[in-house]
């Protein structure tokens, strides 16, 4: 079992003698080393963790070195409680986007391994999604820097450390530009929804519109406007071709996909004056697509997509940061380091305290388990019955070169 981070500080392999304990053997840049690797962990924040396809046997056998990762098994579980090679339908892979524009793969069959680890964005990477199954899966992410890409798979996993991959897609969120011709930041990208079907990908962008982008060319198909604030959120309703969005402005918007015309405007934070903080910061359709849980500064609410009506709003004392549909459930984490699960009228069946101390994402894999990141480099993997698989602690690109 790896050592947790206190446990390395006590250890004699971590600490900044080159001797033994003699202080005349002091190593002060081993020492800054050290001391700012850690920083960069706990400052560090996993904005969304997914579960790749399972092609992990290919990808380990290209890959020769290993790195150490912070793994923590809960002290009142057994080992057993780690994901097997004997469980096919148990996910295999994680991938996680971080704050220093890296996307990194990770074992969860042997979870100290760290597979592959890549230079996706200039900055943060918000969001990312996979389309597609094995070796034909295609790896989506989108960054601070408004570019959305597309990555073979593949290649990711294949992409040994210090090594460079170019993603097979490259498409930048449009500047806009006003009456004297000056051109505004390019707009970062917050989320993102691939609609594989239709051949296109939705970005979420922070100039308060969302954008339909063509994966065959690149090209933008449709803009839709009307938010008055930057987007947090985005998805797609497949079988009524429609997206939703969830912005700072409060509300969470219906789009049309073939007119790009809002259809519905929701207000799940009706309750907050003009000019309180009143943000939606995650929006979630469920699979018959009946029902709209979002997730906002105000708490959860679920809406019903056939009646435009509201079925449960619940408070929170801190905001929610992420839903997600498991059937008629509903998972949601936020601003508590818990995993909350609830029914569709609204009752909480059921509460898992998680690492992360504030997290940003919850992925559910069709097995049933979960994946909760956040704050601190922390991403918590849960079993469909709450108990806690792993915990570990990403590795940012700086701390593997």
């Amino acid at each position: 079992m790896a050592m947790t981070m206190e446990e390395k500080g006590k250890s004699g392999n971590n600490c900044s003698f080159t001797g033994e304990g003699d202080a005349r053997q002091w190593n002060e840049a081993a020492y800054r080393r050290r001391l700012l690797s850690e920083r960069r962990l706990a400052h560090r924040i996993i904005y969304r963790a997914a579960f790749a396809p399972p092609a992990q046997a290919q990808a380990q056998a290209h890959f020769s070195e290993r790195h150490t990762l912070n793994l923590n098994l809960n002290p009142d579980e057994d080992d057993h409680l780690l994901l097997r090679p004997t469980s096919p339908s148990l996910p295999d892979t994680l991938v996680a986007a971080s704050t220093d524009g890296s996307i990194a793969a990770y074992s969860l069959l042997s979870p100290d391994r760290q597979l592959a680890i890549i230079q996706a964005h200039q900055g943060p990477v918000f969001d990312l999604q996979f389309s597609g199954d094995d070796s034909d899966a295609l790896l989506f992410s989108g960054g601070d820097d408004g570019h959305i890409r597309a990555w073979k798979w593949t290649n990711v996993l294949h992409c040994k450390p210090g090594h460079h991959i170019n993603p097979i897609l490259d498409i930048v969120n449009p500047q806009q530009e006003d009456p004297w011709g000056a051109r505004s930041p390019i707009p970062e990208t917050n989320a993102i929804a691939v609609h594989h079907q239709e051949g296109c990908i939705f970005s979420a962008a922070g100039d308060g519109c969302a954008y339909a982008w063509d994966l065959a060319t690149g090209k933008c198909k449709t803009v839709f406007r009307g938010h008055q604030d930057y987007l947090h959120s985005v998805a797609v309703c497949k079988l009524s071709n429609q997206i939703v969005t969830g912005s700072e402005d409060g509300t969470a918007r219906i789009w049309d996909c073939r007119s790009g015309k809002c259809t519905n405007v929701i207000y799940p934070n009706k309750k907050y004056k003009s000019g309180e903080s009143s943000w939606v910061s995650s929006v979630a359709v469920d699979p018959s697509e009946s029902w709209l849980a979002c997730g906002s500064f105000g708490g959860l609410s679920v809406w019903s997509l056939v009646s435009n009506e509201c079925i449960f709003n619940i408070e929170r004392p801190s905001p929610i940061q992420d839903v997600v549909f498991d059937n008629n459930q509903i998972l949601a984490v936020g601003g508590e380091p818990v995993l909350s699960r609830y029914s569709i009228n609204g009752s909480l069946i059921s509460q898992v305290k998680c690492a992360p101390s504030s997290p940003f994402s919850v992925s559910l894999h069709p097995s049933g388990v979960v994946a909760v990141a956040g704050y601190g480099g922390l991403v918590d993997v849960i079993s469909e019955y709450g108990s806690h698989l792993c915990t570990f602690s990403c590795i940012g690109f700086d701390d593997v070169a």
